[in-house]
């Protein structure tokens, strides 16, 4: 936006970046485009951990940062609390903090020109060769990848050759500009300025978020920061019917084409046929990405458990990273192959009223938590509580379950705390002794005997009767740890006798016990594309 203050006019770059942790490197990659960011505290309930783990990762960064203490038009908003607990928590001057209230406009003039007095202005060179960071990219149906750049170094302008540092493709630049809001083409992109570009890209995968742009004929050290977002959550996805995998296939393309921080790969399930292996950055992402699918494209899908990414640590010294159960390996392999599991775990910052730490701490310990740091705020009852917690029980609505616990007071953030030792194993379900693979799971030891029972008394729910018994288990390798047997369909054979002798019931008897015998040796059981929706569907 242009913003005219003292007599000039000022070219501002505003970013608005996701408030929710799935998105992390959206928000770092925002950062690193700006000079500074607005520090915004909640006058009703104080300092939120999505703040604490937002205002670390701006402090790294070096950015100048303002306070802003919002929603104090409300009856309870305490102002010196916010103000005290800017200061304590952040080591601020709370003076320069600003109150205002975006509901009603209130003191909300006050913002930009702090902004102009106190984040500085663009650091770079102009006269040096050009390098600029790549903050977004996005698809146009017309005009294929469009990137948005930060010109740290340099000019850019329209005709221009240039040069990606990661994948080193060559491309003409056909279009510069801002957007103000909307694409504003102009000839030239000077240093400092935000603006979009547009290379002729056609493959979204080409633009990697952190690459560092550069004239063709003149080669730069690439930019630091550069990191591709890694797919946090995977899940299966298979049609309903499986007529329709052509037209979901072209469905799910064009949402990746929009969303290249999805990964997505052809995968094949014994049980329900040709699919895809989607990973998303967490589970609010994965919904969302359902969702579209459902209500844009009118798709009906099958998606299995969430699950997250392992690491086998071979013997030999190299490492494998899996995200489906069906590459998990043999007890075999585990025994005299594999040095190391590996499970991912995450440091989970969470702040709520202190009457819930005792619920808190209970379900971070329920969900093999460690516990890192505990501290009480120095204003109000809030506390801020650490943990580190397996990611497999971060995905499995463990934020529902703060939320219930704290009557939806608390809040949560994460970052990655890397992977750790862990006795995983791989759990299945067998139906007379064949398994299900798109329903196997891969979790820590501890949880195999209750989640192995409620699986077999979910699925026998589902599971229609046959002619024959069924028998479904939940097995960890030859290791039975839960049945249930659905009863076999048995016709009256003694229906029509009235005073027969015994021997002759006996004899009918043990003919159909023979019968059943030999149908479920060489009866198949065909589960219906209805059980797996139950059976996956959430309580």
């Amino acid at each position: 936006m242009l913003y005219h203050y003292k007599g000039h006019d000022y070219l501002l770059h505003l970013v608005d970046t996701p408030g929710h942790v799935d998105f992390r490197a959206e928000v770092s990659r925002s950062y690193a485009s700006c000079g500074g960011a607005l520090l915004l505290i909640d006058a009703s309930q104080g300092v939120q951990a999505q703040t604490v783990a937002n205002f670390f990762l701006a402090y790294s960064l070096g950015l100048e940062l303002i306070p802003v203490i919002n929603k104090i038009d409300l009856g309870h908003a305490n102002i010196e609390r916010a103000k005290e607990q800017i200061e304590s928590m952040f080591e601020l001057d709370p003076a320069g903090a600003v109150a205002v209230s975006a509901k009603s406009g209130l003191n909300v003039d006050k913002i930009l020109p702090e902004v102009i007095e106190r984040i500085p202005s663009p650091v770079g060179r102009p006269d040096r060769p050009l390098r600029c960071l790549l903050v977004d990219s996005w698809f146009d149906t017309y005009q294929g990848v469009i990137l948005l750049l930060h010109v740290v170094d340099g000019t850019l302008r329209r005709g221009d050759r240039v040069m990606s540092a990661h994948t080193r493709l060559k491309y003409e630049v056909k279009e510069v500009g801002i957007l103000h809001p909307d694409r504003k083409p102009s000839d030239v992109l000077k240093t400092g300025q935000v603006g979009y570009a547009i290379l002729g890209m056609k493959n979204i995968q080409e633009s990697l978020i952190g690459d560092t742009v550069m004239h063709a004929n003149a080669e730069v050290e690439a930019l630091p920061g550069f990191e591709e977002p890694q797919a946090m959550v995977f899940v299966g996805a298979f049609p309903s019917q499986g007529t329709d995998f052509k037209r979901l296939d072209d469905s799910i393309k064009q949402l990746v084409l929009n969303d290249r921080s999805v990964t997505l790969q052809r995968e094949t399930s014994t049980a329900l046929g040709q699919g895809w292996r989607i990973g998303f950055l967490g589970t609010l992402h994965a919904s969302v990405f359902q969702d579209r699918l459902r209500n844009e494209h009118g798709a009906s899908l099958i998606i299995t458990s969430p699950t997250v990414p392992y690491k086998i640590v071979w013997n030999d010294g190299h490492e494998t990273i899996i995200t489906n159960p069906e590459d998990f390996p043999s007890l075999d392999q585990v025994k005299t192959k594999v040095e190391s599991l590996q499970e991912p775990f995450v440091k989970a910052i969470m702040t709520f009223p202190h009457e819930y730490l005792g619920a808190i701490i209970e379900l971070c310990e329920s969900n093999r938590g460690t516990q890192v740091d505990l501290s009480f705020l120095t204003t109000g009852n809030q506390v801020l509580l650490q943990y580190l917690i397996p990611t497999a029980h971060l995905i499995d609505d463990f934020f529902g379950k703060l939320k219930s616990a704290t009557k939806g007071y608390a809040s949560l953030d994460y970052e990655d705390a890397g992977y750790q030792p862990a006795d995983i194993v791989k759990l299945q379900l067998l139906v007379n002794g064949q398994s299900v693979d798109a329903l196997a799971q891969i979790m820590h030891r501890s949880l195999v005997q209750s989640r192995g029972k409620l699986w077999v008394q979910k699925f026998k729910q589902f599971l229609k009767g046959q002619l024959y018994e069924v028998i479904i288990q939940a097995a960890v390798g030859s290791k039975i740890v839960a049945r249930q047997t659905v009863a076999a369909r048995r016709k009256d054979v003694l229906a029509k006798l009235h005073a027969s002798d015994i021997s002759r019931r006996q004899k009918l008897l043990k003919n159909q016990k023979e019968g059943k015998k030999m149908m479920k040796t060489i009866g198949r059981v065909t589960i219906p594309k209805d059980a797996f929706h139950g059976f996956l569907a959430k309580d």
